[in-house]
């Protein structure tokens, strides 16, 4: 295995990982901001209350597609030298 293909399986590692984090958070957060509709259109009242707790929630779903792309930018920087992986992969 080449040094360079390596690299190229750890780039594509942190791609699929961020895009599978970006699509759960997504999905997640349609599901939390439609039942937050859905809870407002019931009872308009509680509007408030709904729309500050579906906030606090959306924030807390979108921090973990945060830690997903840290996650990548780690696996994607922090990659150590050709010098260090040569003899391994001899």
């Amino acid at each position: 295995m080449d040094v360079l293909e390596l690299y190229k399986a750890f780039a594509i590692a942190a791609g699929f990982g961020i895009a599978l984090a970006a699509i759960g958070c997504g999905i997640g957060q349609g599901l939390g901001l439609k039942s937050a509709v859905e809870g407002i259109a019931r009872n308009p009242e509680s509007s408030g209350k709904v729309t500050v707790t579906m906030l606090i929630g959306l924030a807390m779903i979108e921090s973990l597609c945060i830690y997903a792309l840290v996650i990548a930018l780690m696996i994607v920087t922090k990659i150590p030298g050709k010098e260090i992986l040569e003899p391994l992969l001899k």
